[in-house]
């Protein structure tokens, strides 16, 4: 990470993202896998900076891939109600970036706000870079 780029947010998917493989672990799947599903989503991070989204994810092998803020073109929040009793939710970013259309930040508390947060940060950052997004009808231009 840069020493100019700020961090604006940090945190994990919550435990409760697990609720129904933890509840089929107690009623029909063997209790390694919900260990499983608890370790992996330990491993799992998301940061947002000023610049970037990282997303950090794997047990024995990490992974981590990147979205230029710039390159949001919408951002959305979802609270299914399993999720609106415990506080967390989803933000649904859809993006120009060929390998992330859509990316996903789940089971996070106040996610509400982190949308805000990102929709902030992705226009102070257009117009830091002077960058516009531009929807051509059909997809392309010829």
């Amino acid at each position: 990470m840069s020493t100019d780029e700020q961090v604006l947010w940090q945190g994990n998917p919550s435990q409760w993202t697990n609720f129904w493989p933890f509840v089929l672990c107690i009623l029909v799947i063997p209790i390694p896998y919900a260990i499983w599903r608890y370790v992996a989503t330990r491993c799992f991070s998301y940061e947002v900076t000023d610049q970037r989204i990282r997303i950090r994810q794997g047990v024995f092998s990490r992974r981590t891939d990147s979205l230029e803020l710039y390159r949001v073109k919408d951002a959305s929040f979802e609270q299914p109600f399993v999720m609106r009793l415990v506080g967390i939710g989803n933000v649904e970013l859809e993006t120009s970036d060929a390998t992330n259309p859509v990316l996903w930040i789940r089971g996070v508390p106040d996610a509400d706000a982190l949308r805000e947060k990102i929709l902030k940060a992705v226009d102070a950052v257009r117009d830091r870079k002077g960058v516009r997004e531009l929807d051509v009808p059909g997809g392309h231009l010829h």
